[in-house]
């Protein structure tokens, strides 16, 4: 039996696990690269994880971390910087690798539908929004002055 086949009566095969991006080799070729890299694979891996949900767990409510991803991909401001994720949070570095620097809002998608916009590691609430675009307004709204792209290196490495 093939893991994507359950076997069972009426239940639809689990969706193929994506190709996903090589991130290593992306920071290699250099923080553009690396930044671009972990858009695509933050999304494909979120997508994949949406339709298997919808296979196992079929009308169970699932966060709406692949809109939010989208959403703030499709933001040019938002797109140069690196983004990753934690406990379905977004949060978007001005950096490429770990400790991050984070100086923008994340936002959290919650199971109700609704999206959290806070600010990092302080968790000041800037605002509950309906939708992804909204969410991803609000933090656009707060961006600081002079942010520019993703730089490579962690925050250690930008204090020396």
């Amino acid at each position: 039996m093939d893991s994507n086949d359950l076997g069972m009566v009426g239940r639809r095969p689990l969706p193929t696990k994506p190709v996903l991006p090589d991130v290593a080799a992306a920071h290699r070729r250099g923080p553009a690269d690396a930044v671009e890299a972990r858009w695509r694979q933050l999304a494909l891996a979120w997508q994949w994880r949406r339709e298997r949900q919808e296979v196992l767990r079929p009308g169970v409510g699932y966060p709406g971390i692949v809109d939010l991803i989208e959403a703030a991909g499709a933001e040019r401001t938002l797109r140069q910087l690196y983004p990753y994720n934690s406990h379905f949070a977004l949060h978007l570095s001005s950096c490429t690798r770990y400790p991050y620097v984070l100086r923008v809002p994340s936002v959290l998608p919650r199971y109700d539908g609704r999206f959290r916009v806070f600010v990092p590691r302080v968790g000041t609430l800037l605002g509950e929004t309906d939708t992804a675009e909204a969410a991803v307004a609000l933090v656009v709204a707060h961006l600081p002055a002079g942010l520019g792209p993703a730089v490579a290196g962690s925050a250690d490495d930008l204090r020396r």
